[in-house]
């Protein structure tokens, strides 16, 4: 006993079952939208468990009326015990029907929420997760729960009243049945200490391994051209066959112990029901029952030692739905982005957008989390209807500057302000919303499965084909797509296939300009594109007013001929280069 005592106290030093009551509230704040079907579930369940009594008190009747030979009652009797049986088939399946309505309801709702908070959680804590990781956690871990939670607490309480109002029954009868029935509770009770610490460890072991194994197919596949280029295709293979056997590793371990631990409650069980089967052929040869009493004992011992079995069942079920609630809690609980300023950007956009627009950066500091740093005190200006180059080695910080504009990443301090040519109206309010303001051709493949059109439409889902045709001619993309069998309907494969890297690059930029926001961000988007179509599309964008402002980043010296401003990441700055600098770098390349 006090052994117990200890471990109990120790679980609550521990923390875990405060940890499993808040995983429990936050996942009853979904439920309890479906009150009304989860309490109408709970209502039918307590029927059934009235009829399947009922029932069994026919059943008594029956076979006493048979053994009786009362012929005038047996008539009766048979057609209400077929009734009720009919009624509690018919209830069963009501209820499946309910459950599985109800499961796919918050389903769907967990799934929802889950997927538009990870959208809306910071770019950066986001990143630390593997993208196989989040999948499991968004599919599985909320399936598990949609699964698990309407059998949990409207079973239980079923359960519990199927048990007690069992018990009653017996106990009205022969107390000492009703003993004999339940002398397994206790080892159920302590099979069920076991199973819970066991659950613990195998749901978070099995949920780590789950994660690699989906990051890995998930990668596999993305990548599967690679692979086939370096002929890694036997060591891939190799891998899957190492996850695979740990994961087997993993399910072997843990069914010997559900197997032993339920091969000896059934035999345990089996004891309980002989012992009882026993007992009860004794009173009636000594004529203390009828044949229909013992049938009925023989019934509700049977329903007292599954019910009981059902309540110990539920802890691991409750473990499993507790651990994923925890798993999805990891990642609502990282800091998500704030788009409440998005109406006053808007406003601000739609009274200064005629006299163009600039972004300043003031005394920006920004280090990722890992501790490297990467900007120190560093100011940039970008100034409407100018094409501004970034330049800077690998990795020194090109792609983290935009990422920083378009406030996907949050500096440690520093300020950002945007105001309108004249400097009469100023915006400072550095948001997740001012994306709003900015279009952006990330670097790699940035086009979705889909038609030509549907990746347009992304940015602007009432654009004409007309706005769409201009976008693609002033991103140089027309010359190919008006080639093409269906023209703008037609399909972009996964990742782009069917076109090339230059193709797919000139229609994101395409699909970038369709926004028509005042900021054009390319991310050594033109990379892929002869330098001919390279000038050609830069040139397009500011003749046009494709673009209030375009920064490019650029590792081709031939691109800043045609830009008004370049800035050099160095040591930690952005440093504005003279025109000598300009000059002399493409003197260099000569």
């Amino acid at each position: 006993m006090i052994a117990k005592l200890q471990f109990y106290l120790k679980r609550i030093q521990d923390g875990r079952l405060k940890e499993m009551w808040t995983q429990t509230l936050w996942l009853y704040s979904y439920v309890r939208k479906y009150w009304f079907s989860i309490v109408l579930y709970t209502l039918i369940g307590l029927g059934g468990t009235g009829i399947s009594l009922i029932t069994s008190l026919l059943s008594r009747d029956l076979v006493d009326i048979v053994t009786g030979h009362k012929s005038n009652e047996l008539l009766k009797t048979f057609i209400m015990y077929i009734s009720f049986t009919l009624a509690n088939v018919i209830l069963s399946k009501i209820l499946d029907y309910i459950a599985t309505i109800i499961s796919l309801k918050i389903d769907n709702a967990i799934k929802a929420d889950i997927f538009e908070k990870m959208l809306l959680t910071r770019l950066e804590p986001l990143m630390s997760y593997h993208t196989g990781d989040l999948l499991t956690r968004w599919s599985s871990d909320a399936s598990v729960i949609s699964d698990g939670v309407l059998n949990w607490l409207p079973d239980l309480l079923i359960a519990i009243v199927r048990f007690l109002s069992a018990l009653g029954i017996v106990l009205y009868y022969d107390p000492l049945f009703a003993l004999l029935a339940i002398a397994g509770m206790p080892v159920s009770l302590l099979m069920s200490k076991t199973l819970l610490s066991r659950m613990q460890s195998r749901n978070l072991e099995s949920a780590a391994l789950n994660a690699k194994m989906m990051g890995f197919h998930q990668e596999s596949f993305s990548n599967i051209q690679t692979i086939k280029a370096f002929d890694l295709i036997p060591l891939y293979v190799k891998k899957l066959h190492e996850y695979q056997k740990e994961y087997l590793q993993l399910q072997k371990k843990y069914q010997k112990l559900g197997i032993l631990s339920s091969v000896f409650l059934s035999f345990i069980g089996l004891l309980v029901s002989y012992s009882c089967y026993g007992l009860g052929i004794y009173r009636v040869w000594s004529g203390t029952i009828s044949y229909g009493t013992m049938t009925l004992f023989l019934s509700l011992s049977g329903t007292l030692t599954g019910t009981l079995n059902t309540l110990v069942g539920m802890v691991p079920s409750a473990i499993n739905i507790t651990t994923s609630s925890g798993r999805l809690m990891d990642i609502i609980k990282m800091p998500r982005e704030d788009h409440s300023a998005a109406p006053k950007i808007d406003a601000f956009y739609q009274k200064n957008k005629q006299d163009g627009l600039s972004i300043s950066l003031q005394d920006i500091q920004y280090a990722y989390a890992h501790g490297d740093t990467v900007f120190e005190h560093t100011d940039l200006v970008i100034e409407p209807d100018q094409i501004i180059a970034l330049i800077g080695p690998s990795g020194e910080g090109k792609t983290t500057m935009l990422r920083i504009l378009l406030a996907l990443l949050e500096p440690q301090s520093g300020s950002l302000s945007i105001q309108n040519a004249k400097d009469t109206s100023v915006f400072v309010d550095y948001s997740p919303a001012i994306r709003r303001l900015f279009s952006y051709v990330p670097q790699g493949n940035a086009m979705f499965s889909g038609t030509i059109a549907q990746n347009m439409r992304n940015v602007k889902p009432d654009a004409t084909d007309e706005e769409i045709i201009t976008c693609l001619k002033t991103a140089c993309a027309w010359d190919f797509v008006h080639k093409l069998p269906d023209g703008i309907y037609s399909t972009i494969g996964e990742r782009g296939r069917g076109f090339s890297e230059g193709q797919v690059q000139r229609l994101s930029i395409a699909r970038a300009l369709l926004k028509k926001a005042p900021f054009l961000l390319l991310d050594e988007a033109t990379s892929a594109l002869d330098t001919v179509t390279e000038h050609r599309l830069l040139q397009n964008i500011m003749q046009k007013r494709a673009a209030g402002s375009c920064i490019v980043t650029t590792h081709r010296p031939t691109v800043l001929t045609i830009c008004d401003k370049v800035y050099a990441i160095r040591e930690k700055h952005c440093e504005l280069l003279s025109s000598e600098d300009v000059d002399k770098i493409l003197s260099n390349q000569q």
